[in-house]
């Protein structure tokens, strides 16, 4: 028996590579991307450690090149579904009862091989799946989903440290266990890291998981449990369900033993599922912990003393970095008229130097959306925008989806505050600047608050520290993620934990001690070493 107390110390964050030319991770990721490229990945589910073929299948195409088939995959049905239910619940017991610091091991054990082994792999898959750049896929798929691993182990060690005092004669301490069933995990295409995240924090306190996989990142997402297997992951503490959302999630939510949800994606998917919650409620062992980080309208707002050439390079970066899919990617922008000319120039000879092109293309800034559905939405708001008379395409406003979906990265100035795009998510490289009057700061902050019905994250930008503060303050209730000069996405796991309120979801902030502590249900023990004999009080008594 181990009986060692042990905490883990405060990792740093995983160094992330530069991909120069010539450097030696530059050819290794060439390497990686030819080898996935040249092949047909066949995807499996994966139910207790067993890949399972099933009738239907399904094809992954790349986002840069549409008409090429990176993978193929076996979508599950009822059957498998239920069968992932039960092997969940089977491993369950095992699992919770494996002491912590041996489930942390095996989280380590996956960043040690992510970090390094597959590094490269896990990265190409993610640019060639998920349309990303180098570097992009290199801060998500290697550097976060790594950080994410480590410091959840220091922040569990944490959490189960966490005790109460004793009085003399009694012993109180607090256990966290596991929740009592299985936790249904529905991940995004956007990011491998929060992917894994999603599966793994629960994981790492004990539980289970069913994971549904986005379809658009898919390869990335199969090469993570091939991971997780290798480090020594028990079958059927995660189970693996390529298929439609739908499906799996009426056999899930209907299921007795649904624990909790950890969820990112639209808004409009995490409210149907409350709903189904809502309609189960009476069929379940235990009230599930819903998690979930939704949507976003993310601003940049700027202060007449701001730096022009700082918020340009913010509203370039925030706004078309991965094509604008992030929740936190900037998507709006409000911005003095004193300055709104210098801004526009500098954005103009930026966006002359940006190249929009394919992943294996290492000049390439901005590559293509996710998929034709995506391209068509993005397309919709921008046609919107070129015949209504409350808006004009400033720069961009093209796409071209026949090789691959490719849209140039977007500026559109709204004469209306409240303009279509400026209230809406999109999800693509398009952000609406506002152009407001200097003396009406405060007004226009007021304004910002109010538009949009997402509180995910902000920038302010100003020198001015009386009018950052004053702009904090009225928007302190407008993002979950706030920051002062500089663009408002790029959160660190350890640094920034992220998450917002409103309809961007319940704010239990993923890089966190936050998100993990909802993963586990408390139990406080108190033992008493000499029990009373007798039921009277002292002030039991007739005298006085």
């Amino acid at each position: 028996m181990n009986n060692t107390i042990f905490t883990f110390p405060k990792p740093e964050n995983e160094p992330v590579l530069g991909y120069k030319p010539g450097s030696p991770e530059r050819r290794e990721i060439r390497k990686a991307l030819d080898e996935l490229y040249k092949k047909t990945t066949t995807i499996c589910p994966i139910i207790c450690g067993k890949e399972v073929k099933t009738a239907e299948m399904g094809e992954i195409v790349m986002p840069t090149e549409n008409k090429h088939v990176l993978a193929k995959y076996y979508k599950v049905g009822e059957k498998e579904v239920k069968a992932a239910i039960a092997a969940s619940m089977k491993a369950h017991e095992e699992w919770a009862n494996t002491p912590w610091i041996e489930r942390a091991s095996v989280m380590l054990k996956i960043a040690t091989l992510i970090s390094g082994k597959y590094r490269y792999l896990i990265n190409a898959a993610t640019m060639l799946g998920q349309g990303k750049t180098t570097m992009q896929a290199e801060i998500d798929s290697a550097c976060e989903l790594v950080d994410f691993l480590r410091y959840n182990a220091f922040y569990a060690s944490q959490i189960y440290s966490d005790q109460p005092c004793s009085d003399k004669g009694t012993l109180n301490y607090v256990t966290y266990r596991p929740l009592e069933g299985f936790v249904f995990a529905i991940t995004p295409f956007n990011f491998t890291s929060i992917a894994s995240n999603l599966c793994l924090s629960p994981v790492l306190m004990g539980n289970v998981c069913i994971w549904k996989p986005s379809t658009t990142a898919m390869l990335s997402n199969y090469l993570l449990m091939k991971i997780y297997k290798e480090a020594g992951l028990p079958d059927g503490v995660v189970n693996f369900l390529p298929g439609s959302g739908s499906l799996i999630g009426k056999v899930a939510f209907a299921d007795e033993n649904l624990a909790g949800v950890h969820f990112t994606g639209s808004t409009g998917t995490f409210n149907s599922f409350w709903k189904s919650i809502g309609d189960n409620i009476a069929n379940y062992r235990t009230y599930p912990k819903i998690v979930g980080e939704t949507g976003g309208k993310d601003f940049i707002f700027v202060h007449k003393s701001a730096n022009p050439e700082q918020v340009a390079t913010a509203i370039v970066r925030g706004a078309f970095e991965f094509q604008g899919q992030k929740c936190s990617a900037a998507s709006r922008a409000y911005v003095p008229k004193s300055m709104w000319p210098k801004v526009e120039k500098i954005i103009g000879r930026m966006l002359d130097e940006i190249k929009v092109g394919d992943v294996r293309d290492f000049s390439a800034f901005v590559n293509a959306v996710i998929d034709e559905a995506s391209f068509d939405n993005c397309m919709r708001y921008i046609n919107h925008a070129k015949e209504s008379k409350d808006a004009e395409i400033v720069f961009g406003g093209t796409g071209d989806k026949s090789q691959g979906w490719f849209i140039q990265p977007t500026v559109i100035l709204a004469k209306d505050p409240k303009y279509k795009s400026m209230c809406e998510e999109i999800f693509g490289p398009i952000i609406t600047v506002y152009v407001y009057e200097d003396g009406k700061y405060e007004e226009t902050l007021r304004l910002c608050n109010e538009t949009s019905p997402y509180a995910l994250t902000g920038a302010i930008f100003a020198t001015d520290r009386k009018a950052l503060s004053r702009g904090a303050e009225l928007l302190k209730y407008a993002a979950g993620n706030i920051y002062y000069n500089d663009k408002p996405t790029g959160a660190v796991v350890g640094q920034q934990p992220f998450g917002g309120a409103r309809a961007s979801g319940t704010n239990d902030k993923a890089g966190s001690y936050l998100n993990l502590i909802r993963w586990t249900s408390p139990q406080a023990i108190k033992e008493t070493f000499d029990a009373a004999y007798d039921y009277k009080y002292p002030f039991i008594s007739d005298a006085e």
